[in-house]
């Protein structure tokens, strides 16, 4: 297709289907019982009054199911990348600027323990998908409950503990350019305890040079009712990744060679040379007690902690850090519980968390720890309060006003070459307030309106980048948000529809810079205007239960449009002021097709468009736009009422298009590009013991 019609008659075509959108993929059986349980209470997400989306184990059995990126990708607003296998970056309503590795800017609980440390780093590639039962991702600031964050807030539970479910579940995979992944999970349902146990290898050669991955991963969940009114919640993991990183290519080199990772110059090695990859190596653990206090009253409370081992074999240097967090949250809760009539609940709580690290710089000479250029220690204090108050009145009308205080600091202490005296850079603490309102128009129909402060302060890396500098001027980002939208859901389950308008005017934003040398820095960009529409749609075309031919005909459409402008940005002498905000694409479309036949059959096909995405502040280079087609198909089948099995085999990037999931943006000699693999295959088997 030419250019007019990627950039035109392409999303246009999509948004006839987009304007019926549901905020969750979810198959035909399970659409009367969608719940929400991220507000502490649970609720029906159809009354929810926020923006939202919920990935369960049914989307994640349509995907590959060896990354969680094309699976959040899936939801409007969302945007993944992985700039080679293992090496992450998300973002929710949002750019990709503040992230050249890693996640950062939005908050993620496992549970009810922080994966984010202090810093506002999160090691979201540390986890193995197999082992996630459910996620759900909450569009927008959400400080109110969660702290420092202007991009979103994810929850994501960790395995299935439900009461009755005993299993042995195991399941190999492999693929294309070395692809292998076999993970297995044993669950037991006890008297009074459900214990998950699961442990998951993954290994792949990957599409570049010098852009393998390995990951060993091991997990254990508990769940322990010790009385009628009290629980006690275990997670404990180990993960350690392994990845090398190719490095970014020019146009001409990724067009030339896309699998060849970066080359020397006359100046630097190439990524090849230098063995250029990051090690990680995480312990971390958390207990929760959570009691009935009375019909009236619940606490919870958790504690958590983690120790990393981190080394990043950079082009010009080699970075180790042993980073340590420790934290506590809880909170109580008073409510009553009336059918209808008016129902009150409010809540109190607090959460912090301090995560001292030690961080070294090296040469790196060949892959090999060479002499001492800079060692720090730095350590992080994370702490806040919050307040929620929620009125529901008859089940129809629901109010909640919530705020949260933010208390951030950061402490230095040079180390190496030479000793320098401890800095402090403490940031006035912020109150981030949240009002939402949802009224149930019928019985089928929800809207919901809300006004909510955004506020991030800079992360741990972004304060001491790789360019070995503490930037102790670094702004805080923050900004305020509105929005509404609607949800529908018909009586009969044929269509679901989530459809939201919103406006962010975000100040200070962070924005990653590099220098001649390829290291990064950060600077604050004055303003970005956000405004977006994101709708998402499920249509059941055939009636649950159906004996036809046809089992299942389910089709899924999301739509995402961005308008997002750099607002009041000048670096120098230049102004960047309207441009569009660099790494984010003005139109996203996936559509996806779930076919079920006879004797468990079943296929699922999805299509994605992406538009070009704006590779630097200048906006003097664009990525091109692309279109995926992914597909998978499988028989599943029960041998016996204990033991089923599922075959299953697929394609991606079945058009063989040259595109990257992961730029280098503002790259230094223009090396923006992180070629994604062409044409790939995979293949695997799944075998369930119990039930």
């Amino acid at each position: 297709m030419n250019n007019k019609v990627n950039r035109y008659l392409l999303p246009v075509s999509f948004i006839f289907l987009s304007m019926y959108s549901y905020g969750q993929l979810a198959d035909t059986n399970i659409l009367k019982e969608v719940y929400v349980h991220s507000y502490f209470n649970v609720r029906p997400y159809l009354r929810t009054p926020s923006s939202l989306a919920i990935i369960d184990t049914a989307i994640l059995a349509k995907q590959q199911g060896g990354s969680l990126v094309s699976a959040l990708n899936t939801l409007p607003g969302v945007r993944m990348e992985e700039r080679s296998p293992g090496s992450y970056r998300l973002s929710i309503r949002g750019s990709l600027l503040r992230s050249p590795f890693g996640v950062r800017n939005v908050k993620i609980y496992l549970d009810e323990f922080p994966l984010t440390d202090a810093g506002g780093n999160t090691y979201l590639n540390l986890l193995d998908a197999n082992v996630i039962n459910r996620m759900e991702v909450l569009k927008g600031p959400d400080g109110s409950l969660f702290g420092a964050n202007s991009g979103g807030v994810i929850r994501i539970s960790p395995s299935d503990t439900r009461a009755g479910n005993t299993y042995f579940r195991s399941g190999i995979m492999a693929g294309s350019y070395g692809l292998f992944q076999q993970n297995s999970v044993l669950q037991l349902s006890l008297k009074k305890n459900n214990i998950s146990v699961s442990e998951a290898l993954q290994k792949y050669n990957g599409y570049r040079d010098n852009s393998s991955l390995k990951r060993q991963y091991y997990q254990l969940t508990d769940r322990l009712n010790y009385s009628s009114h009290g629980q006690l919640r275990l997670l404990l993991f180990y993960s350690d990744l392994n990845y090398l990183t190719p490095g970014g290519l020019t146009l001409v080199q990724s067009q030339d060679n896309p699998r060849a990772a970066r080359p020397p110059t006359a100046f630097l090695p190439g990524a090849v040379q230098q063995n250029a990859g990051v090690h990680n190596k995480t312990f971390y653990g958390g207990i929760l007690n959570e009691i009935i206090i009375n019909d009236h009253l619940r606490h919870v409370i958790a504690v958590f902690g983690s120790h990393t081992d981190f080394e990043n074999r950079f082009i010009t240097n080699f970075e180790v850090r042993k980073e340590n967090s420790l934290g506590i949250r809880t909170w109580l809760e008073a409510a009553n519980h009336r059918e209808g009539s008016v129902n009150l609940a409010f809540d109190i709580g607090l959460e912090a968390q301090k995560s001292p690290t030690r961080i070294g710089n090296f040469g790196n000479r060949y892959g090999i720890k060479d002499t001492v250029q800079a060692v720090d220690y730095l350590k992080v204090i994370q702490r806040f309060g919050f307040v929620r108050l929620s009125v529901d009145f008859n089940n129809r009308l629901t109010f909640e006003a919530s705020a949260s205080i933010n208390d951030n600091r950061f402490l230095f202490t040079g180390i190496k070459p030479v000793q320098k005296p401890e800095q402090k850079r403490v940031f006035t603490p912020q109150i981030m307030p949240r009002i939402v309102i949802s009224y149930l128009i019928s019985g089928n129909l929800a809207w919901r309106t809300s006004v909510s402060r955004g506020y991030s302060p800079p992360a741990f890396d972004e304060i001491r980048p790789s360019n070995d500098v503490v930037n102790i001027s670094l702004q805080p980002e923050s900004g305020w948000n509105y929005e509404t939208g609607y949800r529908l859901h018909d009586k009969h389950d044929r269509i679901w529809w989530d459809v939201s308008v919103y406006y962010y005017q975000l100040q200070q934003a962070i924005v990653r810079r590099t220098d001649d040398a390829g290291n990064e820095f950060f600077i604050n960009a004055g303003g970005i205007k956000q405004p977006g529409l994101e709708s998402l749609l499920t249509l059941n075309l055939i009636p649950v239960g159906s004996h036809n031919i046809l089992r299942q005909l389910q089709l899924t459409n999301s739509f995402t449009y961005n308008r997002f402008k750099f607002n009041n940005y000048k670096d120098g002498s230049n102004d960047y002021s309207g441009n569009n905000l660099t790494g984010v694409p003005q139109y996203v479309i996936v559509t996806g097709l779930t076919i079920k036949l006879p004797l468990d059959f079943f296929a699922f096909a999805q299509y994605s468009y992406t538009a070009r995405i704006p590779l630097n502040d200048s906006n003097s280079n664009y990525s091109d736009p692309y279109h995926l087609i992914y597909f998978k198909a499988g028989w599943e089948s029960a041998v016996h009422h204990n033991l089923t099995y599922k075959i299953y085999l697929g394609v991606d990037n079945l058009l063989n298009e040259q595109y990257s999931l992961g730029n280098d943006l503002n790259a230094t000699g223009g090396r923006y590009y992180n070629p994604s693999p062409a044409r790939n295959y995979f293949a695997g088997l799944n075998i369930t013991f119990g039930r």
